[in-house]
């Protein structure tokens, strides 16, 4: 998985604070129509939204005494609604280049992280739920790692780069595909619900706002000073 590395250490006990937001989904259904977000012509329903917490919940309960969550218990639906986002983005950004992945690609990439994940004593499918990404999700996350090995592929002149790629040549790609992955999203005019907060341009997480809900018992804390500002538009 390309986020950062996660050690799984001790778990952090499941908590009413998850219950309390996978519960508030379904109350703020009425407020846009349904949509936790929008992203051009379609949207990720509530129902969709508090499905897939529930499944993330899930599986972090089962993995019980191996998951430590990089995020508080509290921030499940943000945590899932962005990698619905990223995952929406990233099939906008093959359609405007012109990239089609087959399901077998799909598979490697898969493969290629569960082998990484493998390497730091977890199984990917801890660490996927460690990042917040529910388990029946894998599959988008290997969509999306194959199209952007494809893209990176294609702006490097036909091959992946490798270990004795310069660090120079590797920056410059990594701008074009940011670049490119942020004008997809742009393309989409995202608007994500104000329920469940406000869209970071910033690896497409969505952050709560300060009146995003009421905060239960157990609900983060606000997040260290000193803290990259968000990214609230694209910058492209």
């Amino acid at each position: 998985m390309r986020r950062d590395a996660v050690v799984l250490r001790t778990p952090i006990t499941l908590t009413a604070a998850a219950l309390a937001a996978v519960v508030a989904l379904t109350a703020c259904g009425s407020v846009r129509m349904g949509s936790a977000a929008v992203l051009g012509s379609k949207r990720i329903s509530t129902a969709t939204l508090t499905a897939e917490v529930k499944d993330l919940s899930t599986a972090y309960q089962a993995g019980k005494g191996k998951i430590q969550l990089q995020f508080a218990v509290a921030e499940m639906p943000q945590e899932v609604l962005s990698w619905l986002v990223r995952f929406r983005v990233q099939d906008q950004l093959a359609t405007r280049e012109r990239i089609t992945v087959t399901g077998t690609e799909t598979q490697q990439a898969l493969a290629s992280a569960a082998a990484q994940a493998k390497q730091s004593g977890a199984t990917l499918t801890n660490l996927a739920v460690a990042n917040g990404l529910p388990p029946d999700q894998l599959a988008g996350l290997g969509r999306y790692e194959a199209i952007e090995d494809r893209l990176i592929q294609r702006l490097n002149g036909g091959k992946l780069p490798t270990s004795s790629t310069s660090s120079a040549v590797l920056q410059a790609l990594g701008t074009k595909y940011d670049k490119a992955q942020c004008l997809a999203a742009k393309s989409l005019a995202i608007k994500v619900n104000p329920q469940f907060g406000r869209l970071n341009y910033t690896q497409f997480s969505v952050i709560a706002d300060a009146n995003t809900l009421s905060a239960p018992e157990g609900s983060p804390s606000p997040k260290p000073t000193g803290t990259a500002a968000p990214q609230l538009s694209p910058s492209c």
